[in-house]
């Protein structure tokens, strides 16, 4: 039974890798994507960003939709979904088909991180196991992230971008024949009604943010588009809490942010993921247009963070399990500023271990982060609401990834490749911003490391919010 549940583990954590991998290996693809099929700085962001955004907003959705009606089946169906998406990307003969088919993948993807994260806390119930295999889950996750530029730069340099999309399809075959065989279906106890008005307000609310600030540095940011925008923006917000408040089963529990480390975690996962996908799309278009690198040769580059990522986030799960989650996130935060501040005064001859250094404290940061937010969301939340903790959880990572492909794409739109590493530096100010807002998340994280659960029965009858 023991091996079982890791073997389980082993199943999600790979579907994970898929959901990260074609979050940034699409980045390193980017220049050549642009090349083949003739595309603006902005038509390239929503290649990348028609992908996070979908994932962002329906997540909360699917994890609610697992638990209804099934996490393996909604799992099941999520791989699915994520093949044909990965089929259309890479047969796609234009931007708007590409941009098409990374949202059906968003599609795929957001049945998957929420839903696999909820059955792996199903099956590990012991606090501390279950800290670990969230490290576990959260250093493959870490890895994918950082690793996908360069998987990616490998396979375009030999293949062609195309075949970044192509690889996702054997690797999804056998997650798939493996969740028939040993995924246990579960459910929760009692599920959600679905929040339709809530998601498609959450749907506007996203897709009018990331379109602002994709457009906003070429339309003009007082042209008339964009101050109709931020009015679609601000009312949107105002009728998201209106209905979310006045809702039994809202899509977001608005009660769930007046808990400090709840708070803490969404926006620790929105800080440390706007960091690195700044990071990774700032730092693919320096080497690439800047430097003149290759794409395998711009991965390599980014390969310390790779490996920082990997080996620091099952730590990070080791020390939340054993002391709490300060420690790793304050680790985090450090070392996310330090990445930031290595690159303030990046040039055109800037040495590569510069680089090499900057890249190995984003993955520091990123691996030492993952574990402690995660844990804390999902601890935060009753255990029959796995999927929508899990859910909330990974919907501020992609807010986040969505957020930092949009912000970076619009430092350095319409720049000449010859003044590209002066307009990143405020990029990379954003970086370090971003580690000091870690820090400060550090604060608001519970000091102990997690207790041992309360009976079922008990926890059911907890509150959301505290007493009044």
């Amino acid at each position: 039974m023991r091996t079982q549940r890791w073997l389980v583990l082993a199943i999600c954590a790979t579907s994970i890798f898929l959901v990260g991998l074609d979050t940034t290996a699409v980045n390193v693809a980017l220049p050549s994507i642009g090349d083949d099929l003739g595309l603006a700085t902005a038509d390239l962001q929503w290649a990348v960003d028609a992908y996070t955004l979908v994932l962002a907003s329906l997540m909360i959705t699917s994890g609610a939709l697992a638990d209804r009606i099934g996490r393996r089946r909604v799992f099941r169906l999520g791989l699915a979904l994520f093949a044909a998406g990965s089929v259309a990307c890479a047969l796609a003969p234009s931007i708007g088909v590409l941009v098409a088919a990374r949202a059906l993948q968003g599609v795929g993807g957001s049945m998957l991180s929420p839903v696999a994260l909820a059955i792996v806390v199903g099956v590990i119930t012991d606090p501390r196991q279950r800290a670990q295999a969230i490290g576990v889950w959260a250093a493959v996750f870490g890895l994918s992230m950082a690793a996908g530029p360069v998987l990616g730069g490998a396979l375009i340099t030999g293949l062609g971008w195309r075949t970044v999309f192509w690889a996702n399809l054997p690797i999804i075959a056998i997650v798939l024949a493996l969740t028939f065989r040993f995924v246990p279906e579960s459910r929760a106890p009692k599920a959600r009604r679905l929040d339709l008005p809530g998601q498609i307000l959450l749907v506007a609310l996203l897709g009018a943010i990331v379109a602002a600030l994709i457009e906003g540095p070429r339309l003009g940011w007082t042209s008339a588009p964009l101050l109709a925008g931020y009015v679609l923006i601000a009312a949107t917000v105002a009728a998201f809490i209106r209905v979310e408040s006045r809702r039994d089963e809202p899509l977001i529990d608005l009660d769930l942010f007046r808990r400090p480390p709840f708070t803490a975690a969404v926006g620790g996962a929105t800080a440390i993921f706007v960091a690195l996908n700044v990071t990774l799309l700032l730092g693919t278009l320096y080497l690439q247009q800047a430097r003149g690198l290759t794409p395998i040769e711009a991965g390599l580059v980014t390969l310390p963070m790779a490996l920082a990522a990997t080996v620091c986030a099952p730590l990070s799960g080791h020390l939340t399990g054993r002391i709490g989650p300060r420690l790793p996130l304050r680790l985090a935060g450090a070392c996310t500023a330090a990445a930031g501040a290595l690159l303030a005064g990046l040039g055109d001859r800037t040495d590569m271990t510069v680089l090499s250094a900057a890249y190995l404290f984003a993955g520091i940061g990123v691996g030492f982060a993952n574990a402690p937010i995660t844990n804390t969301a999902v601890s935060g939340l009753p255990a029959a609401r796995a999927g929508v903790a899990g859910g909330i959880a990974s919907s501020a990572r992609q807010v986040g990834a969505a957020l930092g492909v949009a912000l970076a794409g619009g430092i350095v739109a319409d720049v000449a490749p010859d003044r590209l590493a002066a307009a990143t530096r405020p990029g990379w100010a954003l970086v370090a911003a971003c580690g000091l807002l870690i820090l400060l998340v550090a604060q608001a994280s519970p000091a102990t490391a997690p207790a041992t659960p309360k009976p079922v029965a008990e926890r059911s009858r907890e509150p959301l919010s505290p007493p009044r």
